[in-house]
């Protein structure tokens, strides 16, 4: 019973610290992630993960990075869209009176499939039991 418990733990634990390494692993910056070009009195810096260009320039020794203009397009049209999503979501949950559990024709539906698959289970156990043993040697079982 103690070795079951010790490795139910451990069980328990080996994932719980896997996950605990994984945010400090994310968290160092990628230091080929972006690339800087100067062009006149500004910068280009360019995501090589995602495409995404920004146009920075330097002000008090801090460089300030702003979208492009069609980026900022791109991006407003997404927050657009899931400002509708979550709105459509809200009033759906709001339909519902905030609960998510089934309806009653849900619940007969699934009791009715749940007792055809039950008889139709127990009939061929019952089939299986009324069969006549073979007078062949059944093998051993362990």
């Amino acid at each position: 019973m103690k070795k079951e418990m010790v490795s139910g733990l451990a069980a328990l634990l080996l994932p719980a610290t896997l996950l605990l390494t994984v945010p400090a692993q994310a968290a160092e910056p990628d230091q080929t992630r972006f690339q800087l070009e100067r062009s006149g009195d500004h910068f280009i810096r360019l995501d090589r993960q995602t495409g995404a260009m920004s146009i920075c320039q330097e002000q008090n020794g801090n460089l300030i990075c702003r979208m492009a203009a069609d980026e900022r397009a791109a991006y407003n049209d997404e927050l657009d869209r899931l400002s509708d999503r979550v709105s459509k979501l809200e009033k759906a949950v709001a339909d519902n009176n905030g609960s998510s559990l089934p309806n009653d024709a849900d619940v007969d539906r699934a009791l009715g499939i749940m007792q055809k698959f039950m008889r139709g289970f127990m009939g061929m156990a019952k089939e299986l039991q009324n069969e006549q043993p073979s007078d062949k040697a059944q093998p051993q079982k362990t």
